[in-house]
């Protein structure tokens, strides 16, 4: 049975860092090929020029493309390439920010019959602006500060957050149990 394990959590959290040592750790530990996907390579993958010109979404022009169009894009890209090294036969890390989109890794783990694992990053939030000043993204500090309240509230996420403060991968892969993030099958939430 394949495994998804989702890394989520605010800007800052260390998921891609924590999302590499565990895959690494998971090949070492089950001898299995693990396919990582970092969501924010498809986020980067919108390069738009200086003069953007203008496109249509239900009938209005736009002279840049809408979130709304990135994240679907993103999302769409990150589930059609888990489905891909799923099917392949090996097992999957993802890291990036869930907000309302459980429902839909949820159902590729259903449709696969892959087990799937979520874990939530957290922070307090002095080290979140500590960690996104260090890697010089400024203008990212009140989105991380505003995910990690958003992210710690939803009901889905309760029994799947780990704060990683002071902590660095190797702790936290030291002291995780993934079958406590578990997400189960019969229920609409995580649990």
């Amino acid at each position: 049975m394949q495994k998804i394990y989702f890394i989520s959590g605010p800007c800052g959290s260390g998921k891609t860092t924590f999302a590499n040592a565990f895959a690494v750790h998971l090949v070492r530990q089950e001898h299995k090929t693990v396919y990582l996907i970092h969501g924010d390579d498809f986020h980067q993958g919108f390069i738009e020029p200086e003069d953007k010109g203008y496109f249509f979404v239900g009938g209005e022009a736009h002279n840049r493309v809408l979130w709304e169009v990135i994240l679907r894009f993103n999302w769409d890209c990150i589930l059609m390439t888990a489905e891909k090294a799923l099917t392949q036969g090996m097992d999957v890390v993802i890291d990036y920010v869930i907000e309302t989109e459980l429902p839909r890794v949820r159902a590729l783990a259903e449709k696969l019959d892959a087990v799937l694992y979520y874990i939530v990053l957290t922070a307090e939030e002095d080290e979140l602006e500590k960690r996104i000043l260090k890697r010089g993204d400024p203008d990212l500090v009140e989105r991380a500060k505003f995910l990690k309240r958003e992210l710690e509230a939803m009901l889905e996420n309760r029994g799947h957050l780990v704060d990683n403060t002071g902590k660095t991968a190797e702790d936290m892969i030291r002291g995780l149990a993934p079958e406590q993030f578990l997400v189960d099958r019969n229920s609409g939430n995580a649990d």
